[in-house]
C-alpha cells in the first residue's frame, strides 16, 4: 500500500482500503466489526458520505464520498478512525485475555512511535484509496466490496448479501442503513 499520500481532493468518490497488522485477524478476534457504526457517524459529521463498505476478520474496504465543505481530508478521516478502532480491538484483546498476541503487538512499535505515545501496532501503517473516476468504476468496486467475504479464501456467509457487515443487504435486498448513502445520490 502506498505511504504518505495527501487525499485532499474534495467531491471525489474514494475506494479505500486498510489492513490489519501483519493482515492478522484482529477485527475478528477482538469481535470488533460493530465498531464501524461510531466511525461511520464521526465520518457523516464531518462531511464524508458513506457509499458502501465491507468489513472483513483483517481488513476494510470502503467507498467515500468526501464533500466539499469537510474541513478534514481523507487522510485525517481515515487515520482517525483507524486510532480509534485500534483502542477498541485493543480493549478487547485485553477483555478476552489475548495477553501474549498483546505483548506481540506492542513490541512491534517503533521507537519513534513510541515516544509519540503508541502502544500497540494494529493497522498497517497506511492505507489504499483510489478516486473513482466513473460510474463504471464505482459500480466495479462496490461489486467487488460486496463479493469480497466468498471470494477466495474467503467463505463467511451462505452468498455475499447474507455478510453481516457489509453494505450489499442494503443495495440488493432494499435493508435500511441510516449510515448508507446510495452512490446514485451522488453521481
Amino acid at each position: 500500500m502506498p505511504t504518505h499520500l495527501r487525499r485532499d481532493s474534495k467531491n471525489e468518490i474514494y475506494f479505500v482500503t486498510f489492513a490489519c497488522y501483519k493482515w492478522l485477524p484482529l477485527i475478528d478476534l477482538s469481535h470488533t466489526y460493530l465498531y464501524y457504526k461510531k466511525w461511520f457517524r464521526y465520518l457523516i459529521v464531518n462531511h464524508c458520505e458513506i457509499l458502501g463498505y465491507v468489513i472483513m476478520p483483517n481488513h476494510f474496504h470502503g467507498l467515500f464520498f468526501l464533500k466539499e465543505n469537510s474541513s478534514l481530508n481523507l487522510n485525517k478521516l481515515i487515520a482517525n478512525g483507524k486510532r480509534f478502532w485500534a483502542y477498541e480491538i485493543v480493549q478487547q484483546l485485553e477483555k478476552l485475555g489475548e495477553y501474549e498476541l498483546l505483548h506481540f503487538l506492542q513490541k512491534e512499535v517503533s521507537l519513534k512511535e513510541i515516544r509519540i505515545g503508541k502502544k500497540h501496532e494494529i493497522f498497517q501503517p497506511s492505507f489504499d484509496s483510489k478516486i473513482c473516476y466513473s460510474r463504471k468504476m464505482l459500480e466495479t468496486k462496490l461489486d467487488y466490496i460486496h463479493r469480497n467475504p466468498n471470494q477466495g479464501k474467503w467463505h463467511l456467509a451462505k452468498t455475499y448479501v447474507d455478510y453481516p457487515y457489509s453494505s450489499a443487504a442494503f443495495y440488493e435486498c432494499q435493508q435500511a442503513n441510516s449510515l448508507i448513502k446510495h452512490y446514485m445520490e451522488i453521481i
